[in-house]
């Protein structure tokens, strides 16, 4: 029975099959998850763990994951770290103590108790949306600098004198995050146009309700910037609320672009400039690494680290028609 069930290891002959399945339906019979765990000291499950399920762009990617789990079978559990280290510890030690099959782990910058962790459980770890630091790490991005290039100089072929950036925070990672990335995208626009950065750094939370006060202050003060590119979509739709509410025209006064094309941008008015990223193939990619046996075998940087292309998607605030 175990092997029409599990569809192997050895063939079942067509005839055989088809009385083990009849007898299957007539007896109501289920496989009892939790014994197949134990035998194979592997679930079918996928551990996930996110900043916060709360903001678009995590929501749709672990939607993203979730579906393409599906087509390998798997179900995935998703918990909140809430950008805080010992959260991220603390699902970690839950997902491994379950026997996940894997882990994807979108993480704000992975801690040495976290690393600690994965390497105690000898875990099958995929990191998503991070860049990693070590050669040895493996993991699914989208080309964050390069993308933050594209907006900003967009932003400036539009004939303004520099652009503004609304950024990360103080705990910002510097290295491997992908605001952090964004930021450095942007940086490096503005000063290959010959354009300097001082005081054009705005820190804000990525969230649009801790933005949105932030870009209160930002456009109510005396040198309010003509052009802002936000590290998040989710902080260029509280600037946009900020800016209605002072009653600054967008594009006309202020063009706006973000990062990441959640489903909202499309929705925004006016609808926001943003750099898209493909999230549908950046999961399937995380999932099939999380779940193969080429996982710890990949030898080269380009078969553990996988790029995805970031494209500018053009609407009506940065200016365009």
């Amino acid at each position: 029975m175990s092997y029409v069930i599990n569809n192997g290891p050895r063939p079942v002959a067509p005839a055989t099959r088809e009385r083990v399945l009849a007898a299957i339906k007539e007896l109501g019979y289920r496989p009892d998850r939790v014994a197949q765990a134990m035998a194979s000291r592997r679930t079918d499950l996928i551990g996930m763990i996110v900043p916060d399920a709360r903001q678009p762009f995590f929501a749709e990617m672990a939607h993203a994951v979730e579906q393409a789990a599906a087509e390998r079978g798997k179900m995935v559990l998703v918990g909140n770290s809430d950008y805080r280290d010992e959260r991220e510890v603390h699902y970690l030690r839950a997902f491994l103590g379950m026997r996940v099959s894997g882990l994807i782990l979108v993480s704000q910058g992975m801690s040495e108790r976290a690393a600690s962790e994965i390497e105690a459980w000898d875990a099958r770890v995929v990191l998503l949306h991070e860049r990693p630091e070590a050669i040895d790490d493996v993991a699914v991005v989208t080309d964050d600098i390069g993308g933050a290039q594209l907006a900003t100089r967009h932003l400036l072929e539009h004939g303004h004198p520099y652009v503004a950036c609304l950024g990360g925070v103080e705990t910002t990672p510097e290295v491997g995050d992908p605001v952090a990335d964004h930021v450095e995208g942007w940086r490096r626009a503005m000063l290959e146009s010959g354009r300097s950065v001082e005081g054009r750094l705005f820190q804000a939370p990525y969230n649009r309700y801790d933005a949105y006060r932030v870009a209160l202050e930002v456009l109510s003060g005396p040198d309010r910037p003509p052009a802002i590119f936000c590290a998040t979509d989710d902080q260029a739709i509280g600037l946009l609320r900020a800016a209605r509410e002072l009653r600054i025209d967008v594009p006309g006064e202020l063009a706006v672009a973000g990062f990441d094309d959640v489903k909202e941008a499309a929705l925004t008015d006016p609808p926001l400039t943003t750099i898209a990223s493909d999230r549908p193939a950046m999961a399937r990619a995380a999932v099939d690494l999380v779940l193969d046996d080429g996982l710890r075998i990949a030898g080269s940087r380009r078969e553990r680290l996988k790029q995805f292309p970031s494209a500018l998607v053009i609407r009506r605030s940065c200016g365009c028609r």
